[in-house]
């Protein structure tokens, strides 16, 4: 039955209502009320459950738009109930023959009820259904009474743990984002013990890997599930026990859809696996980033690009950046110890022990410093940076000088690169003369193609 035609045109206000909050409130705790008593209650014991709602919610009831000033001069838990009577959200029900007059849900609008119930208190579906599906299944194999109905009921089951995890699956992502949101290392501690591990470890991923952990069933639904579809001999047992026709093709059907609906059940348990371990590595770094950014390169960097964003002409706040930062600095580097020719590996040793004996450690800065030069550029760019200047199979930079400071970080790149064994280029020791072009000095270098180098 469609109950949708049921639905008067009134019955939608209450979504634009000013009362909205209290009516469903009131919806709710009648709802309850109801269920306790055998689904029927008076209209004298609807008023004192609204009166004692209103007063412990210290809720205030507006005016409506429609209601007279008779009505409005009626007690608060008096005007709900009326409203909800005019809009049809509950009915009358006379019983004359005890001289009562009932209240009552509609069919259509305990759909809402129940949806606003299950909005407002936590849902522990995913609790029940895998052990229904094994359950139900288990009957229709062992009990000789049972019937297509029962695949149904399975298949409903499968269907409805299918859409709980998705919607797990989903309100995981909310966590990713307030991870952002917390500004200091307590709050996202906080966060994440009470809010993460709190509502969905322990309530909802953790009930899928002990109690009605899907793995425990798995196997044995789906090893039932190919027994019943590769014999089908049950179906005309059925038939000849209830004397009627079995669509065995709707029957098949259904027995392929509960197949189906496991394999996105553990399709999806691994996504939650997968988002799961993304968001405790994201809370990780996450923290780690508000315990070190005052001393950390990333940390830093990230202040600087929060504070071009905040700003309101960020133009003006680049250009100041850059008259300040200078991130590709080459004063800490000698200008002949990156061209020196290779020697032994025994003099190179014992030269590089004299050097530090006799030059300075270099500051913290200074090291950083360093670190940006060589990752600045990626192997890829400097090898095509030599094979845009190879002539000859040779590179010679007295022929193609460099024009600029990224060509001159990249040539001096290039050189260490070349000094690599597993590089494709190697450097010529036949290195006397200097280049001079602008403000750039360096050696005339010549590069070649190693034999059985990579192309």
């Amino acid at each position: 039955m469609e109950y949708r035609y049921d639905i008067p045109e009134s019955f939608w206000s209450l979504f634009r209502s000013r009362n909205r909050d209290t009516y469903i409130g009131a919806l709710l705790r009648i709802n309850e009320e109801y269920e306790y008593n055998s689904y029927f209650l008076s209209r004298e014991i609807c008023i004192q459950v609204l009166q004692d709602f209103l007063a412990e919610q210290h809720s205030v009831v507006w005016q409506e738009e429609d209601e007279t000033e008779s009505e409005a001069l009626e007690t608060p838990a008096a005007r709900v109930l009326n409203w909800l009577l005019k809009k049809q959200w509950l009915k009358k029900l006379e019983d004359y023959y005890n001289q009562v007059t009932n209240i009552i849900i509609p069919d259509y609008a305990a759909i809402f009820v129940d949806a606003f119930e299950r909005l407002t208190t936590e849902s522990e579906d995913t609790e029940v259904y895998i052990q229904n599906i094994y359950a139900i299944l288990f009957s229709f194999l062992n009990d000789p009474r049972a019937n297509e109905s029962l695949l149904k009921t399975a298949l409903v089951n499968t269907r409805k743990l299918n859409k709980s995890l998705q919607d797990m699956l989903h309100n995981m992502d909310k966590f990713f984002g307030s991870l952002l949101e917390k500004k200091n290392y307590g709050d996202l501690l906080k966060e994440h013990l009470e809010g993460y591990v709190e509502e969905i470890i322990k309530k909802k991923y953790h009930i899928l890997k002990t109690s009605d952990n899907f793995y425990l069933y798995k196997n044995d639904i789906k090893t039932w599930i190919d027994h019943l579809q590769q014999d089908t001999g049950w179906i005309g047992e059925i038939e000849r026990r209830e004397h009627r026709k079995v669509d065995e093709a709707e029957v098949l059907k259904m027995l392929d859809g509960i197949d189906r609906g496991f394999h996105d059940i553990e399709h999806r348990l691994n996504n939650m696996d997968k988002e799961h371990m993304k968001y405790v590595r994201a809370t990780v770094t996450r923290l780690n980033y508000l315990l070190n950014q005052e001393g950390d390169s990333k940390g830093l960097m990230i202040q600087i690009l929060n504070e071009i964003a905040r700003s309101s002409d960020r133009e003006e706040k680049i250009r100041q950046v850059a008259g300040k930062l200078n991130f590709s600095a080459f004063d800490i580097l000698s200008d002949k110890s990156l061209y020196k020719k290779r020697r032994s590996r025994k003099r190179f040793a014992e030269e590089l022990k004299a050097d530090e004996e006799r030059q300075p450690e270099l500051s913290t800065e200074e090291v950083l410093r360093l670190n940006r030069i060589h990752n600045r550029y990626s192997r890829k760019e400097i090898e095509e940076f030599l094979d845009g200047r190879l002539r000859n199979g040779r590179v010679e930079m007295e022929k193609t000088p460099v024009t600029n400071e990224e060509e001159f970080e990249k040539l001096i790149l290039a050189y260490d690169y070349a000094m690599k064994k597993d590089s494709k280029y190697q450097v010529l020791d036949t290195v006397e003369r200097e280049i001079q072009t602008g403000r750039y000095q360096y050696p005339a270098l010549i590069f070649v193609r190693r034999r059985g180098g990579t192309t």
